[in-house]
């Protein structure tokens, strides 16, 4: 049986990201002032994290969008529909309202497929 990747992450008892097999698994969240800063910090980090595992944005399957207010949803949208490119590489996707840490609006996760 194949081993499961992980890649640690800056949180204690937490990975950034895993894979296992041809499947990656991923989450982000980043600091900045707006929903739209750290939707597009984070975008970048789970990037960073998809490539290291040998995938990328147009591989994603799925998706889950946490924002501590669903009213900035729009917002969010913004950024993800520049980052996530045409029809083609559009994943499923939920956007739920959540608390989450202090100073956190927005957390990201997201399942890819390895190239």
């Amino acid at each position: 049986m194949p081993n499961i990747e992980r890649w640690p992450g800056d949180a204690k008892g937490r990975s950034r990201a895993t894979a296992w097999r041809d499947l990656v698994f991923t989450v982000a969240t980043a600091p900045g002032a707006s929903v739209a800063e750290q939707t597009r910090a984070s975008l970048a980090r789970i990037s960073k994290n998809l490539a290291e595992a040998g995938a990328d944005n147009s591989r994603l399957l799925s998706a889950t969008v946490y924002l501590t207010d669903i009213a900035h949803k729009a917002e969010m949208d913004a950024e993800w529909c520049e980052w996530i490119g045409g029809p083609e590489s559009w994943p499923q996707r939920a956007c739920v309202q959540a608390a989450l840490a202090p100073g956190t609006l927005v957390e990201i996760t997201v399942i890819a497929a390895r190239r």
